[in-house]
């Protein structure tokens, strides 16, 4: 199973590029799509789930053409968007149980089975009977992933899946969406560094629309050895180091700014920091937007 998008690009009626001729190439397996707000990785989502049109460019998945043959892809396709409402009086049995009729699972003993799998699987068969309304942000979002389930989808998108969750909830949904990984294709968009460190084999970076970086996360990493480095300033001093050098991100330690610096040469006051992915992400960010976060 292979999701390939070449050349894809959309301009909104307002005038705004979210899509500038992005390429890629995802495989099975967890790949983790990064960037800021606004940086088009929703808008991809959207075009993917095919629900709506791009302005050129093409994806496939596999030999189905995704932007033509939308019908064919929403069968195998399971979605969980970064907003998605539920009805608060209503059971989370009885949700998925009119999900799975619509989609197309008619006799009726048979959607049981899949509905208290799915409630098993996501760790919700308990709760199961309580409206929806009732369950906390963590919970919507393991019903989400019930719900995308329906069916057995060889794609699944999961749009910023762990804002606002809890550190225990965001470790069990971590959980859950490496087991699902592990026989589809599973894509998640993300401003958080952390959930694709944790649990994504491959990824891409977008900003302002394009891609402007992709592979293997450890690879990405490794590529910045000895090219990062950090010093505690005084506040005061942070204009004049973010003028002379490329400062990427600062931080508070110790009652003092720590700022981390990209540089090819060595720097005789800074300390070699140890690269990670946020230095990977932040080197890339700041690099199109010109801003240190």
């Amino acid at each position: 199973m292979k999701l390939t998008i070449q050349h894809l690009s959309k301009t909104y009626s307002n005038g705004v590029q979210a899509l500038k001729e992005v390429s890629l190439t995802i495989h099975q397996g967890m790949f983790g799509l990064l960037g800021p707000n606004g940086a088009g990785k929703s808008s991809l989502m959207r075009t993917i789930a095919t629900l709506q049109e791009a302005d050129s460019g093409s994806i496939t998945l596999d030999d189905v053409d995704v932007l033509h043959q939308k019908e064919e892809v929403r069968k195998v396709l399971g979605y969980l968007p970064q907003e998605f409402g539920v009805y608060p009086r209503v059971s989370a049995e009885t949700m998925l149980d009119h999900i799975a009729d619509l989609k197309g699972i008619a006799n009726g003993r048979e959607r049981k089975e899949i509905v208290t799998g799915l409630l098993q699987k996501v760790n919700l068969y308990e709760a199961r009977k309580k409206n929806l309304g009732t369950y906390s942000g963590g919970m919507k979002q393991r019903f989400g992933i019930a719900q995308a389930l329906i069916g057995n989808p060889k794609l699944i998108i999961v749009d910023e899946p762990t804002a606002g969750l809890d550190p225990a909830e965001r470790n069990r949904f971590h959980n859950l969406l490496s087991e699902i990984g592990e026989n589809t294709i599973v894509i998640l968009s993300t401003h958080i560094v952390e959930d694709v460190t944790n649990l994504c084999a491959d990824m891409a970076i977008i900003c302002l629309g394009e891609v402007v970086a992709k592979g293997n996360p450890n690879d990405l990493v490794a590529a910045l050895n000895g090219k990062v480095f950090k010093k505690l300033i005084e506040k005061s001093e942070l204009g004049h180091y973010r003028e002379a050098y490329q400062v990427i991100s600062t931080s508070l330690k110790m009652g003092k700014t720590q700022i981390r610096v990209i540089s090819e040469e060595p720097l005789t006051d800074f300390e070699l920091a140890t690269p990670d992915l946020e230095d990977v992400y932040f080197s890339e960010i700041t690099a199109r937007q010109g801003l240190a976060v």
